[in-house]
């Protein structure tokens, strides 16, 4: 076993959604376990905010991490509000690498996209219509994160095999570097 990966599902999607499958896949192919977790219970609670309840999904995927630390080492990967919770979850306990997909640098009223300095990969679409590029270009400059632009919108849907691409590239990676 080389380590584990949570796979954290966007807003009103699910832990069998395409990508989350897709890296769930790669992860097996090398070696790593996984957890889907299935936040749509909470993305359910419009009464806490327009994109459900986030604290709680924060909270779960924080869980969810300290409980798979001891299985080696930790990668935290995501897919819009999938990333967002991912990199905050990221700064309160020891992760090998961050791989987001499609990541809001800002989500309303929340604070702006913190992560740990970790190896990041990211992948985003030139089109996203929710979150500009330029935002996410900028933002992985400063931490110098792998960065895949593609001619895509939010979803991704047309880049669904490049992202467990770079996903396992971000894992084997992190394999070499505990060799």
């Amino acid at each position: 076993m080389r380590g584990h990966c949570i796979l954290s599902h966007g807003f009103e999607s699910g832990p069998d959604a395409t990508k989350v499958t897709a890296l769930a896949d790669a992860a097996e192919h090398l070696g790593w376990t996984h957890d889907r977790p299935d936040y749509t219970d909470l993305d359910a609670r419009r009464e806490a905010s327009e994109l459900g309840d986030v604290p709680a999904r924060l909270e779960r995927l924080l869980g969810l991490a300290k409980a798979a630390a001891s299985r080696g080492p930790l990668v935290l990967a995501g897919s819009s509000l999938g990333a967002w919770i991912s990199g905050r979850v990221s700064l309160q306990l020891p992760v090998a690498g961050l791989f987001l997909m499609a990541p809001p640098i800002q989500l309303g009223p929340a604070p702006r996209l913190e992560a740990a300095d970790v190896p990041t990969s990211v992948i985003h679409g030139w089109h996203d219509e929710l979150i500009p590029a330029n935002d996410v270009v900028e933002w992985a400059r400063a931490r110098n994160a792998r960065l895949l632009l593609v001619d895509d919108s939010h979803r991704l849907s047309a880049h669904v095999d490049d992202s467990a691409d770079a996903f396992a590239a971000l894992l084997r990676s992190l394999g070499r570097r505990g060799e």
